[in-house]
């Protein structure tokens, strides 16, 4: 993970301040799972962690989606169950990710787990497994 300066302890992709949007498969790839089940699997995925998850990212609008953000080129090395859509770089499409700073006003985007230096992206297996056996409720399908 690329660091500020070696000083500074916060991604060099996180913004100082508002949010920014950022190109995944870059600095990370991100799963983004919407509604309810988005809801639960961020819950459960912190409970196993001891709330150490690494980078989570809450919207707030539309489908109230969560975008767990993993080490760069590691989404697409596994098969989402519907509703859970990896992020990655490719030849298809850009993938762009709402990034909000640490601190102050960043509506409609927030941190539901912060990065650290000892969970500086989300434990990839850990969130597949999450995914395949935390039921999907009334998650939205996109």
């Amino acid at each position: 993970m690329e660091r500020k300066s070696s000083l500074d302890p916060v991604p060099s992709w996180v913004p100082a301040s508002g949010h920014a949007l950022r190109y995944a498969g870059i600095h990370f790839d991100a799963v983004r799972i919407g509604g309810l089940w988005g809801e639960q699997v961020a819950y459960e995925i912190m409970q196993f962690t001891d709330f150490r998850a690494g980078p989570i990212v809450r919207s707030r609008i539309g489908a109230r989606s969560m975008y767990f953000l993993l080490p760069p080129q590691t989404a697409r090395a596994y098969r989402w169950p519907a509703g859970a859509e990896a992020m990655s770089r490719d030849g298809r499409a850009a993938a762009f990710v709402g990034v909000p700073a640490l601190h102050g006003l960043t509506w409609p985007l927030d941190w539901r787990s912060l990065p650290t230096p000892e969970a500086p992206f989300v434990n990839a297996e850990l969130l597949h497994e999450l995914t395949v056996t935390v039921p999907a409720g009334e998650a939205e399908v996109s």
